[in-house]
């Protein structure tokens, strides 16, 4: 769940995307999710409770795992005070980013919509697969972000590539 919350304690909630990992590494974020919408506003209900609880301003990540329709079907696994790897999909599928809300919010301005105006699924570029950006970008559909990283380390992200399509 990422949202942010300006310094009077307004709250806007960004689509919760569905994560994939692999050797511990976000690979894939894909929006929109599955999730039931009552699992969605608890999801919401539990992330503003923390923001709040802290009294926190700015972009907040609360990484949540989905265990099934139990009692409580969300456990909450970190947060992470910033813009955060998992919404990166926002520079593209949204009229404000979590980047700019973030700043928005910081700066006391009024915060931007959090609205998703097209589906999209994010992937990392990990060590040499953003050698390929080429080809990537050649893609009509794909919007390539390269971070400048001089270096590509295995298991480094060098940048992430979102493919985006109208909802």
């Amino acid at each position: 769940m990422l949202l942010v919350r300006g310094l009077m304690g307004e709250v806007r909630f960004y689509d919760i995307p569905v994560n994939r990992h692999r050797e511990g590494i976000l690979r894939v974020s894909t929006v929109p999710s599955a999730l039931p919408d009552r699992h969605r506003d608890r999801a919401r209900a539990i992330a503003e409770a923390i923001a709040s609880a802290l009294d926190y301003v700015g972009v907040l990540a609360v990484e949540m795992f989905y265990v099934g329709d139990g009692p409580e079907p969300l456990v909450v696994n970190e947060i992470a005070p910033r813009v955060h790897n998992s919404g990166h999909w926002t520079l593209d599928a949204c009229a404000v980013s979590q980047f700019e809300n973030h700043i928005r919010a910081v700066a006391g301005w009024p915060l931007g919509t959090s609205e998703r105006h097209s589906d999209a699924e994010m992937h990392n570029l990990i060590g040499e697969e953003a050698d390929d950006w080429p080809r990537l970008a050649a893609d009509p559909a794909a919007c390539v972000h390269l971070y400048g990283k001089g270096e590509a380390r295995p298991g480094r992200k060098m940048g992430h590539v979102t493919w985006i399509k109208p909802r």
